[in-house]
């Protein structure tokens, strides 16, 4: 692989889609939102165009909510979904066991999060019922809610099928079904399917539809498919500090993103940059990763080579297991990916 010429530091950010800045329609709309007097709260009129943007985005009626972060948003809409004696299934890498510093517990006022084995980030069915049905004693947290990760912490997708196995079980034993969608934008750029086939007419009860991750400056939104989930939601936001007085800020750059699917061209352009770093580790001898379904390439590299290539300036996560986690976002150029791959084969 030939050498590239030197890019730019911060080309070089690949530990997260959270480290590329804003997307320029976003950041657009954000600014063209601070012309003027406008009612707070969610009272304003881009507030609820963008909720019957996600309505008609849905094919549904449904019920939206903003939140500053996916751990408020996730934890607000589990801690809405069940009660504090009761238990949420997710699977042992879910962002909500690893990466939320017993948020949905305390959001909840303690509903138990119980962990099922995972296969490649995901659920399957066996689990899901091993852990509903292997107690039903007083003693022990009553299952209320299963949750799952689109797309996985390990990157890779459900198919509506297997979303749809996996909720048929849950209301067949009377649980609710909530989707953390941090890159659920990715997910449907990558399945090419239309979102209400993933979410509700897959079963989901409630998605928590993340922004920051596809662009957006700040703020994710909580859709509830079954609005009687969160007729109350209004106060766990405004309680939980998660209701933003100038509310246009956080809705405004979603409006942008809803127009003219520039939400999925960004989460697009983000996968194709994962399967072109991909292509180029296939060619190298002796690398396991695994699969590159969308946005992110989960790569086991020697300890040697994590070491030379962050001294090259790289920058990426040791991830579960120990294996490398490049992310991609919107804004990765083929330059940066082509780059990348040629420090990681020299790195070997």
């Amino acid at each position: 692989m030939p050498a590239t010429p030197a890019i730019p530091g911060y080309f070089l950010q690949f530990a997260s889609d959270n480290t590329a800045g804003v997307c320029p329609e976003a950041l657009a709309a954000f600014n063209a939102a601070n012309a003027g007097f406008v009612s707070s709260y969610g009272e304003d009129a881009t507030t609820r165009e963008v909720c019957d943007h996600i309505r008609e985005l849905f094919a549904t009626d449904c019920d939206i909510y903003f939140s500053f972060n996916g751990t408020a948003a996730n934890s607000l809409a589990l801690a809405a979904m069940c009660q504090s004696y009761q238990g949420v299934i997710c699977a042992e890498s879910a962002h909500v066991e690893t990466d939320e510093c017993g948020a949905p517990e305390f959001f909840s006022n303690g509903a138990k999060l119980l962990l099922a084995p995972q296969r490649e980030g995901k659920l399957d069915a066996a689990g899901v019922e091993h852990l509903i049905t292997r107690r039903r004693d007083l003693h022990y947290p009553r299952p209320k809610v299963v949750t799952l990760t689109q797309t996985t912490e390990m990157g890779t997708l459900y198919s509506a099928d297997e979303i749809n196995t996996i909720t048929r079980l849950a209301k067949q034993h009377g649980l609710r079904t909530h989707m953390d969608g941090a890159r659920f934008a990715n997910a449907v750029a990558a399945l090419d399917v239309a979102p209400a086939d993933i979410t509700w007419r897959a079963g989901i009860d409630v998605l928590c539809f993340g922004g920051t991750k596809m662009g957006l400056p700040i703020g994710e939104a909580i859709v509830f498919f079954d609005r009687a989930l969160g007729e109350e939601f209004s106060w766990r936001c405004k309680q939980a500090g998660q209701l933003a007085s100038k509310m246009r800020f956080l809705s405004a750059p979603w409006l942008a993103m809803l127009e003219n699917q520039t939400w999925l061209r960004h989460a697009g352009h983000a996968n194709q940059m994962a399967q072109r770093l991909a292509r180029h580790l296939e060619k190298l001898p002796s690398l396991e990763f695994m699969p590159t379904q969308a946005n992110g390439v989960f790569v086991n590299l020697p300890a040697e080579a994590m070491v030379r290539l962050r001294a090259k300036g790289w920058s990426f996560h040791t991830f579960i297991g120990g294996v490398a986690r490049f992310m991609c976002s919107w804004a990765s150029t083929e330059a940066a990916v082509d780059h990348l791959a040629a420090d990681i084969a020299a790195s070997l």
